[in-house]
Order: C-alpha cells, then sequence, then structure tokens
C-alpha cells in the first residue's frame, strides 16, 4: 500500500519550555524546573507527526539563517519530512516560543513568529507542484492568513481534502470557508472564530450550527478530555476521549490533526479519522515535550485498539 501523501502549510518554531508551580503574572519571579528547548511550530509538528504515522509528509515554511534554523533542518532530514519548500532567509530569524506548564500540564505560550509572518500566497504557490501531488493539504494560522487561504484554496483547485486547523485562532472570512473540507477548532478557538470571547458560555454544539451557517460544513471540535464533536450534515456526534495521566498538554491539538489527516488519507471516515487522532493526541499528553511525545504508528495503533469507542459515542442534539 503506497504511503498517504499529506502536505503541510505552516510554521516552525523553537519552543523554550519550562515548568513551574503556577501561571505567572507581570512582575512576579518564579523558580522553574524541567527546562526544555526543542523543534515546535504547529506546521512543523504536524509534518513530523504524520511523517511518524507513516506518512509521506511535506513541510512549506520559512525559517532563518540562524542555529534555531538549523534544528529544523536537522529535524526534518531525521523525520524524513520533504523539505524542498522550507525556504531558509536572512531577512528574520526563525520564530520562537516560549511555554510554561504548571503542575497539572496546563500550559501558558508566547510566540514571536520571526521569519514566518513573511509568508504569503505567492510564497504557497511555489509550492503548488507538492500540493497538487499530496492527498490531503493541511494549513496552521500560524502562518499569515493568506498563505493559509491560500493552500486550502490550491486544495481545492487540485481535488485534495484540505484541513484547516484555525489555530492560533482568528476571525475568518466567510470566504475561506469554501475551501475548507475539514475545519478543526479547539473550544476556544471555535469562540474566537465567531469574534466571541474564549470562554464564552454559549455550548460548543450551539456554535458549531453558527460556524456551518456561515459556510464551514464540516466542523471537528477537539474537547481536551471529553473527546471530539463532529457535525457534518449527515454526522452528529461527541466521541469520547481516552484516559490517560497528563504530564503536557503541549501538542495534543497537533497531534490530533495528524491523526485525523493521515486517516483521511488512509480512506477512513471522518468519525474513524478523528478516532486515531484522539489516540495521538492521548499518547503527545504522556510525555513533556511535543516531538518527543509524537507516537509512532504502532504506540497509536495499540492505544486505538484499547479504546473503547462503540461503547460511548454520544449523538449530540441539533
Amino acid at each position: 500500500m503506497a504511503k498517504p501523501k499529506i502536505t503541510v502549510v505552516g510554521s516552525f518554531a523553537v519552543g523554550l519550555t519550562i515548568r513551574t508551580t503556577e501561571i505567572p503574572a507581570f512582575g512576579v519571579t518564579l523558580f522553574g524546573n524541567s527546562f526544555d528547548m526543542g523543534p515546535g511550530g504547529k506546521g512543523s509538528n504536524q509534518a513530523v507527526a504524520t511523517a511518524r504515522l507513516g506518512a509521506d509528509s511535506a513541510l512549506v515554511t520559512m525559517i532563518g539563517q540562524d542555529k534555531f534554523g538549523e534544528i529544523a533542518t536537522d529535524l526534518y532530514k531525521a523525520e524524513g519530512v520533504r523539505s524542498a519548500f522550507v525556504r531558509q532567509v536572512a531577512e528574520s530569524p526563525t520564530g520562537v516560543g516560549f511555554i510554561i506548564l504548571n503542575e497539572t500540564g496546563e500550559n501558558f505560550v508566547i510566540i514571536d513568529h520571526g521569519v514566518t509572518s513573511l509568508m504569503d500566497d505567492t510564497f504557497v504557490d511555489e509550492a503548488e507542484s507538492c500540493i497538487q501531488d499530496s492527498d490531503v493539504v493541511m494549513a496552521v494560522l500560524e502562518a499569515p492568513l493568506s498563505a493559509a487561504m491560500r493552500a486550502m484554496e490550491l486544495g481545492r483547485k487540485h481535488g485534495k481534502l484540505t484541513i484547516l486547523n484555525p489555530a492560533p485562532a482568528t476571525p475568518l472570512p466567510d470566504g475561506v470557508f469554501q475551501y475548507v473540507d475539514y475545519l478543526t477548532p479547539n473550544e476556544s478557538e471555535l469562540r474566537i472564530l465567531l469574534g466571541l470571547k474564549a470562554d464564552d458560555p454559549h455550548p460548543s454544539r450551539e456554535l458549531v450550527d453558527v460556524l456551518r451557517s456561515r459556510g464551514a460544513r464540516n466542523v471537528v471540535v477537539t474537547l481536551g478530555d471529553k473527546g471530539a464533536l463532529i457535525v457534518t450534515d449527515t454526522i452528529d456526534v461527541q466521541i469520547p476521549a481516552a484516559r490517560i495521566d497528563v504530564v503536557d498538554t503541549t501538542g495534543a491539538g497537533d497531534a490530533f490533526n495528524a491523526g485525523f489527516a493521515v486517516g483521511l488519507a488512509e480512506g477512513r471516515g471522518v468519525v474513524e479519522a478523528a478516532r486515531l487522532g484522539i489516540a495521538c493526541g492521548a499518547l503527545v499528553c504522556t510525555k513533556l515535550g511535543v516531538i518527543p511525545g509524537m507516537a509512532k504508528r504502532d504506540a497509536v495503533d495499540a492505544m486505538y485498539r484499547s479504546l473503547n469507542f462503540s461503547q460511548s459515542t454520544e449523538h449530540v442534539p441539533a
């Protein structure tokens, strides 16, 4: 069986992670521990994760001509991610992210996109041949919106499945939804997409209907320890999460999207693909650090088999 081909248009950033007892407030100095520095960025994470799941993965992004950029090139060589459209430029530094974890594994993240901010639709056009040769095209919003929209447009142009992971979230023009087969926000991103506060109290299922009325036909909302909500024209279900001991939730969304994309590329239906995504998301939460936590296929398949989905899928009323 040929490997599924996935192209990710997104971001690379070096993540600097530290643990502390609580999320800091401005003006307060806290002691931390377990410092780690390693590769990150949502697009890069998803490309590595899909490669570890057995996909033929390609990444379209920009990195700086600096030491942090070398971390990216070394990573893609080691993980087998195709990097022909990873452009290294001198105008701006490689992106960085600062991640603070509390004792329960919750995170607080600050990102400087750096050179990623230079990506635009023209840059994505250079990778059209790669997109044309893909089964699934993914994009995230750490890259500028024009780049993400162009990735979706080119994917639709060539008849490929398209996934937009709207993270970090920002309100989107309705016109982008016509090019997106699957929109995959988490609960706070769902609200921000609609111009609401991240903690708006309206039920997520109700907000999905609002988003679908604006043109987002297939919506998969990740719900953390509550699983995932899937709403399409023919499906309206909530599937459960895996029960695990959480160490670090950083990267859970990236892992879910990677598993979801690989599942779709392999020909699975949306529910089965989301279940594969849940297995991936669960495993990344059991380790400290995103790349160390991104599981290989054998571990994901074992986690998938251990989950009793058939007894716990809930139909959510419209």
